[in-house]
């Protein structure tokens, strides 16, 4: 007769704690549940979500997936293909700064590299102060008049590295 086997424990990973408070958590549930039902739904839901939380938390993606019935790995996906997209918090001002061929002709590469220097982070990047975020986008339509940026909702033209200092000067440190 074999002796019985010892019981043993067997560990269970357990899922982390999510970082989203439950103000976010019931937002990204209400716009999961306002928008599910429409046709191809994760682009509209991820769009609506950065702009309810001004980004799309790494902790909303399984319950976006959840939602949608979709696996973590494919809304993740969607979310780190599409460069509009922030999985961190953006600073309380985001410059966009245009590298399309009409504004590179006219400058916007020395500008990028001044404005990379004076605000101290590269593209996607935040300032140590939270106080702006740099993002590159690949036209604004303001062609005739590069380099081109656009602070918040706010399109300047004929940006000099002079002009974007005078730009940015009142929004650093300020809430």
């Amino acid at each position: 007769m074999s002796k019985p086997q010892a019981l043993r424990d067997i560990p269970i990973r357990t899922e982390r704690s999510s970082s989203l408070t439950p103000e976010q958590r019931a937002t990204v549930l209400d716009v999961c549940r306002r928008l599910k039902s429409k046709e191809a739904p994760l682009i509209v839901i991820l769009h609506e979500l950065q702009t309810a939380l001004g980004y799309v938390p790494k902790d909303a993606v399984p319950l976006v997936a959840s939602e949608l019935n979709l696996s973590r790995a494919e809304v993740h996906g969607v979310v780190s293909f599409y460069h509009y997209f922030r999985s961190e918090r953006p600073g309380r001002h985001v410059i966009y700064l245009c590298r399309a061929e009409a504004c590179q002709s006219v400058g916007a590469a020395a500008l990028e590299q001044h404005a990379k220097a004076s605000l101290g982070v590269d593209f996607h990047g935040t300032a140590a102060d939270g106080s702006v975020s740099l993002e590159p986008v690949y036209c604004l339509g303001n062609c005739a008049l590069g380099p081109s940026v656009m602070i918040d909702e706010q399109v300047h033209g004929r940006v000099s590295a002079t002009r974007f200092d005078q730009l940015i000067a009142p929004l650093r440190g300020r809430r």
